[in-house]
């Protein structure tokens, strides 16, 4: 008799709609994001970021309590717009005020515009969703909405996206600490161990709740406003 197959094969996503995400995920797709630091160089500055250890925890911070975990529950909600035939509107407005300081909102709204204006020219039909070409649609809006129109399920889309949020932070962080590229590569391990567990706790908060925790990131954002010099945008 034939033996029983060593694992039975899981449903997925179609594969170019995975690639599709994985491209617009990429360092190499034009949104700017090695220019931001999301408040890492004004911790370093501060003293409160010095080696892997508080990197890693002040990164995953930020995933699960602070900007990251707003941005799932808004990447989640323009996703199930999309899919639902919702208007995008409110959830649009509510990423404009749901962010902790100018330079954050920034951050958001600049790689928002940026993806948009690049897949306005390279893949229109994954942004049908933005009419107005004056918009600038935060950048975990503008994912999960075009993540939906690409046909990637929230689950897979929403831990890319964070996946790679977390990865272009840690990028600023070996940059700034500073780190060594191991020391990074072991930081984005251990965040992406954690990471699908975020997604689920995402998945099942329920819209009302959304909300950050994260004081000292957004004082370090606040800060880096005024620091002296400066390589980072936020």
């Amino acid at each position: 008799m034939p033996g029983r197959p060593l694992h039975t094969p899981m449903p997925m996503t179609n594969p170019q709609a995975l690639l599709r995400l994985v491209t617009w995920l990429s360092p190499a797709f034009p949104v700017g994001s090695f220019s931001y630091s999301h408040g890492i160089e004004q911790a370093v500055e501060a003293g409160l970021l010095t080696g892997r250890a508080d990197t890693e925890a002040w990164i995953g911070h930020i995933l699960r309590h602070g900007a990251g975990w707003v941005d799932a529950g808004l990447f989640l909600a323009a996703h199930r717009a999309c899919v639902g035939g919702a208007d995008l509107g409110p959830v649009l407005a509510q990423a404009r005020a749901q962010r902790g300081s100018a330079e954050m909102a920034l951050e958001a709204s600049a790689q928002g515009r940026a993806f948009v204006a690049t897949l306005r020219a390279v893949d229109p039909a994954c942004v049908a969703w933005a009419a107005d070409p004056e918009e600038a649609p935060s950048h975990a809006v503008a994912v999960g909405a075009a993540s939906a129109q690409a046909g990637v399920d929230e689950e897979t889309a929403l831990i890319l996206f964070l996946a790679a949020l977390g990865a272009a932070l840690v990028s600023a962080a070996v940059r700034l600490v500073p780190l060594g590229q191991t020391d990074g590569q072991r930081i984005t391990a251990a965040l992406n161990a954690r990471i699908p567990s975020w997604a689920a706790a995402a998945r099942a908060l329920p819209p009302e709740d959304l909300g950050s925790a994260a004081p000292m990131v957004d004082w370090t954002s606040m800060t880096h406003e005024t620091q002296y010099t400066r390589l980072f945008r936020s």
